[in-house]
C-alpha cells in the first residue's frame, strides 16, 4: 500500500483556508499551475473534489468542511514538532497572543502586562477574550494561547497549569453605606440586599457559608458573570457585592471593602495552556510575564 504524501496536508490546509487556488499559490510561493496540480493530487488521494466552483469562487465540499479543523490541527502540531527552539529576539518578535481570562483579570492585571510587553516586545499584541465557561476546547484547537482562572475538577489531564496567586471573596459597598460603620456581624451582613455573581446561583459559596450559621441573604440582583458590573451597581446603591479580592483591586477604588464575616475557603487562580506550546520560546516568555505581573500587582 502506497503511503500518502504528507506534504499535501500543508497544501490542503492553505487551500481550505484561502478558498482560492491563486491565493493559496501566492501564500505558498508556488505558480498557479503547480497549485492546480497539487489540488488534482489531493482530489485523487482523498477521492473527493474538495473545492468546487460556485460563481467566480470556490466552495468546500461537505467532506472538506468536515475535516478542515482536523487538517489545521495536524499542520500546527507538525510545525510545533519541527520548529527549533532558538533564542527569542523580543525586540523583533511579531506575534498576537490570545488570552481567555476570568472576570476582572484584564482590568486589574492588564495595564501592567501591556506596559511590560510594550517595553520588552513592542511587536507583540494581546487579544483578550471573555471566558463564558470552563470548556478547554479553545486551548486544544489553538484559538486561545493562554487561559486564567480557577481550575475545574474536570479539567482535561492533557493541559498544563501553573498557580498564579491565592484569592478570596470579600464584601464591597459604597462609601457611606451602613456596613461601612461599626462591626460587621454575619447577621448584619445577611440582612442587607445582595448581588449574586455565579454561573450556578444555587451553589454560591456565600449562601452555603451563611446557611452554616442558620442565616440567609436576600438576593436583589443575580449575574451569571460580571464582577465589574456588580461593583458598578454597588457603587451607586445600597446593594452589597461579594467579589474576589485580588481580581478586583483596581475596580474597587473609592469603595469600602471588608472581610466577610463567614468562613470561606480561599481559592487558587492559575494559568492554563496546551502542552504543544510548552517549548515555544514566545509562549514561555509570555507565561513568565503573566506570572511576574500577577505576583507584583496587589
Amino acid at each position: 500500500m502506497n503511503r500518502p504524501d504528507l506534504n499535501l496536508l500543508v497544501t490542503l490546509d492553505v487551500l481550505l483556508a484561502e478558498g482560492s487556488v491563486a491565493r493559496a499559490a501566492r501564500r505558498l510561493r508556488l505558480s498557479p499551475s503547480a497549485m492546480s496540480r497539487a489540488l488534482a493530487r489531493l482530489r485523487a488521494t482523498t477521492g473527493d473534489p474538495l473545492l468546487v466552483r460556485a460563481g467566480r469562487g470556490l466552495v468546500p465540499t461537505p467532506r472538506a468542511v468536515e475535516f478542515q479543523e482536523r487538517v489545521r490541527q495536524l499542520v500546527q502540531d507538525g510545525e510545533a514538532v519541527l520548529r527549533p527552539v532558538g533564542k527569542l529576539n523580543l525586540q523583533r518578535h511579531v506575534r498576537t497572543f490570545t488570552l481567555r481570562t476570568s472576570e476582572g483579570f484584564v482590568e486589574n492585571f492588564g495595564p501592567a502586562l501591556v506596559a511590560r510587553i510594550g517595553r520588552e516586545a513592542p511587536g507583540v499584541q494581546l487579544r483578550f477574550v471573555q471566558k463564558p465557561n470552563k470548556d478547554s476546547t479553545p486551548l486544544r484547537d489553538g484559538t486561545v494561547d493562554l487561559e486564567t482562572g480557577v481550575i475545574a475538577p474536570a479539567m482535561s489531564p492533557e493541559l498544563r497549569a501553573l498557580a498564579l496567586f491565592r484569592d478570596r471573596l470579600i464584601g464591597v459597598v459604597r462609601k457611606g453605606h451602613p456596613l461601612s460603620k461599626g462591626k460587621i456581624t454575619p447577621a448584619r451582613y445577611a440582612s442587607g440586599r445582595h448581588i449574586c455573581v455565579s454561573r450556578e446561583p444555587n451553589q454560591d459559596p456565600v449562601d452555603a457559608a451563611l446557611a452554616m450559621v442558620a442565616l440567609r441573604r436576600e438576593i436583589a440582583v443575580s449575574l451569571v458573570a460580571g464582577f465589574s458590573t456588580a461593583l458598578t451597581l454597588a457603587r451607586t446603591s445600597d446593594l452589597i457585592a461579594s467579589v474576589p479580592e485580588r481580581h478586583t483591586g483596581k475596580l474597587r477604588a473609592g469603595m469600602f471593602s471588608f472581610v466577610l464575616p463567614v468562613t470561606l475557603a480561599e481559592f487558587t487562580v492559575s494559568m492554563v495552556w496546551h502542552p504543544r506550546l510548552d517549548a515555544d520560546p514566545g509562549h514561555r516568555w509570555l507565561r513568565g510575564l503573566v506570572r511576574d505581573v500577577c505576583a507584583a500587582v496587589h
